[in-house]
């Protein structure tokens, strides 16, 4: 049996990863622990096998007062509890890092794209990393997470936002791109796979199809029986503009990883789009 602890109480990956775990008491133990404050430096972590680090800021709007914060928590937060895991002799650490490591808005990233963060956010998280991975060694496997947006039931972010513009909307603009994805299910068949091997590494979990935001704001919309007019004659308009704009870009815009890069401990079987497009806006 694994022995997990999940660093990050209240967390909205946290909490969803924990209950998937606890579908098999047979092969996980998991226990949460809130790294909020100093007090979770007096906590043993001796006799746990893996610590999943959740804990972090984001989806906040970005002032430079804040960078310092942002630091605190993604980046020197995450090597004190690392260091403070392997000390207790921990054999497995797991970081979730970001896409936006990569400061793109929209892109292609293969395994050769090099990371160029240009917000807060990607910034501390590479830094993260980057002290994180002297860490490693055969005792102590560090493996880290770079996903893409990640949704479900209960989600935070930019899908949130993005659900409520399409209930108020009778159409949106039919706009050719292509998204990564990473439903939350799926990410806890990947952290089923990966906690079991206790292996380290770079990840990149996503799921196996793209997907384009018109055929996400359909299926949200269809998810609560309505019926979304996709408009050709605007898209090609918004298809150029979220090229050149940043803003337009994070809707709009093509950002995809090479499904090459996320073979690792890939669940064998996966939800269509659709269905975990319903299960996301399901009520109750």
């Amino acid at each position: 049996m694994k022995r997990v602890l999940i660093a990050g109480k209240g967390s909205y990956l946290g909490g969803n990863i924990a209950d998937w775990l606890k579908r098999a008491p047979d092969r996980f133990f998991t226990r949460t622990l809130d790294v909020r404050g100093e007090d979770w430096r007096t906590f043993d972590f001796a006799g746990f096998d893996a610590v999943v680090l959740v804990a972090g800021i984001a989806h906040q709007r970005e002032i430079l007062q804040r960078e310092p914060r942002y630091d605190a928590v993604n980046h020197v937060l995450a090597v004190e509890v690392a260091k403070a895991a392997k000390a207790a002799g921990v054999r497995q650490f797991v970081f979730f890092s970001s896409m936006s490591v990569y400061g793109l808005t929209t892109g292609r990233i293969t395994a050769d794209t090099v990371p160029n963060p240009t917000t807060a956010y990607g910034r501390t998280k590479l830094a993260a990393e980057r002290d994180l991975a002297p860490l490693a060694d055969a005792a102590f496997q560090v493996a880290v997470l770079r996903p893409p947006m990640i949704y479900g039931k209960g989600c935070r972010g930019n899908y949130p936002r993005l659900a409520a513009m399409v209930d108020r909307l009778p159409a949106f603009p039919r706009v050719t791109n292509e998204r990564s994805m990473l439903y939350v299910e799926t990410l806890c068949a990947f952290m089923d796979g990966l906690l079991e091997s206790g292996a380290g590494g770079l990840y990149f979990p996503q799921n196996r199809a793209y997907v384009t935001t018109a055929e996400l704001a359909r299926q949200i919309a269809l998810a609560h029986g309505r019926r979304l007019w996709l408009l050709h004659s605007v898209g090609w308009l918004i298809g150029k503009l979220s090229y050149w704009s940043g803003s337009w870009g994070k809707v709009f815009g093509t950002l995809t990883y090479d499904q090459r890069m996320s073979d690792a401990f890939r669940p064998a079987q996966e939800l269509s789009f659709a269905d975990t497009i319903r299960a996301t806006e399901a009520k109750g």
